[in-house]
């Protein structure tokens, strides 16, 4: 058989998909308590993210 990228191209894409689908069985919904705590953490980092932003922005405005 010739490979062709026509081929090629139907064999990466089922082989990514074979991969998603792996990904897919592996995961699973989070707890409440877990979803919890990745929220917290991620708005700990969107604050600190932003207060380093005002902290420039009132460096600058000095200047």
């Amino acid at each position: 058989m010739e490979i062709t990228k026509k081929n090629y191209a139907k064999y990466l894409n089922e082989e990514l998909f074979r991969k998603y689908i792996r990904v897919l069985k592996l995961a699973r919904t989070p707890t409440r308590q877990e979803f919890i705590k990745i929220a917290g953490v991620a708005a700990i980092g969107i604050l600190i993210i932003g207060l380093i932003g005002f902290i420039i922005f009132e460096i600058m405005q000095l200047l």
